[in-house]
């Protein structure tokens, strides 16, 4: 419709241009054709210009008094907020409508509707539980998960809880990968350093030792023997060392549930690692993956209002349709709350508005104000071309016969 507009404002210039040239060369009458689009070019410019200085500033020269609505989208959000709140939500307004709402029949009629309604009930209410949360501001709902998260596990005793486990795992035989993993760590830990052990073996040898080649031997019956005595460990689950290990952890499950110097120890290890950065970030993983969870289940209705809790909700729906009393309180205290919630948070509905329009930027609000009008704007345009050329002809007659 723009480009219509143009178009024609154009064709007016190329008609008065044309009719301007056959009147003075050939005919006067080409006069009054030369009036239609002399004044049609007017009309069209002056309502380009009025259209124009609505939303910005025309040819982006800042003219007194253009750019009306962006340079007054304050005053516009308070206006239209107090507008709403005036003849919208009032109380009596808002009481009177809600006087004729049955909440409770229609929630019953749904909950309970044969055809399709199972689906679309777990369907609205998935869709309504994805929509909270992704809705909720990521950044501070996590940062508040988070905080809390870190509190919570500041506020927590580790030692005696980590001695428990230890206890329990012992008890039913369940330390024994623990075990086994150290044992192996030793294999590859002594695979990884025989080198080293054979510098410090040699380092410590007198002359004579390295001389006759003992220190080498030394070595090598040290790594040996270390080799087999971790074989000898991981082959044979009754090894009097891994019997020593175990007493070892027994006596650790002991402490850490009773001694207050171990205890005290383990909660400044404890409140070093909360401080890494490296737990921080393992904290944030755990969000994300908790809320993308989340919004998983969410958004799978079977999984999230599937089974006896679907129908736990079908037989409310026919208690409801069934039961007038209880619809009759259901609907008293709906009516109540919404009217309450009127009363007492208008002004903070209705801010919203205003909030919201002047929390736009410019180019924003006249974008949307001026797609809410449409074409209508351009129609003024065209209008006010073919109007301004009309009477263009009509001032042209009366001056031709004056």
């Amino acid at each position: 419709m723009r480009i219509i507009a143009t178009g024609l404002l154009i064709a007016m210039a190329i008609l008065f241009v044309i009719t301007s040239h056959l009147e003075n060369n050939y005919h006067h009458g080409w006069g009054f054709l030369r009036a239609f689009a002399e004044a049609g070019m007017i009309g069209g410019l002056a309502d380009w210009f009025a259209v124009t200085a609505l939303f910005r500033h025309p040819l982006g020269i800042p003219i007194p008094h253009t750019a009306i609505i962006p340079n007054n989208k304050q005053r516009i959000g308070t206006t239209l907020a107090s507008f709403l709140r005036s003849n919208f939500l009032t109380t009596r307004i808002v009481a009177r409508k809600v006087q004729r709402m049955d909440v409770a029949g229609a929630a019953g009629k749904f909950l309970m509707q044969p055809s399709g309604g199972e689906g679309r009930m777990r369907m609205g209410a998935s869709r309504l539980i994805a929509d909270i949360v992704a809705s909720l501001d990521d950044e501070r709902l996590g940062g508040v998960a988070k905080d809390a998260l870190n509190k919570q596990l500041g506020k927590l005793k580790v030692a005696p809880l980590l001695g428990q486990l230890l206890e329990a795992a012992i008890k039913e035989k369940r330390h024994q990968p623990v075990l086994d993993g150290i044992i192996v760590w030793a294999s590859k830990t002594l695979e990884a350093n025989e080198e080293t052990i054979r510098a410090m073996v040699q380092e410590r040898a007198n002359t004579i030792m390295r001389w006759t080649g003992l220190d080498d031997r030394l070595a090598n019956s040290i790594i040996d023997g270390l080799d087999k005595l971790i074989t000898e460990m991981a082959e044979d689950p009754d090894h009097e060392l891994r019997a020593k290990g175990e007493e070892g952890l027994a006596k650790l499950a002991k402490d850490l549930k009773s001694k207050k110097t171990l205890q005290k120890k383990v909660e400044k290890w404890k409140d070093e690692l909360l401080a890494n950065p490296a737990i921080g970030k393992w904290i944030d993983g755990l969000w994300q993956q908790g809320r993308e969870g989340l919004l998983k289940a969410a958004r799978d209705p079977d999984a999230a209002m599937a089974g006896k809790f679907g129908e736990a909700l079908t037989q409310l729906g026919t208690t409801l349709q069934e039961d007038e009393k209880l619809r009759g309180q259901i609907n008293r205290f709906a009516r109540r709350a919404i009217v309450g919630t009127t009363e007492n948070y208008g002004d903070r509905i209705v801010s919203l508005v205003s909030d919201t329009i002047e929390g736009w930027d410019e180019s924003t609000l006249t974008d949307r104000v001026e797609n809410v009008v449409g074409s209508d704007l351009q129609f003024i345009r065209i209008n006010g071309t073919l109007v301004g050329g009309m009477v263009g002809v009509v001032i042209h007659a009366i001056g031709r016969l004056l």
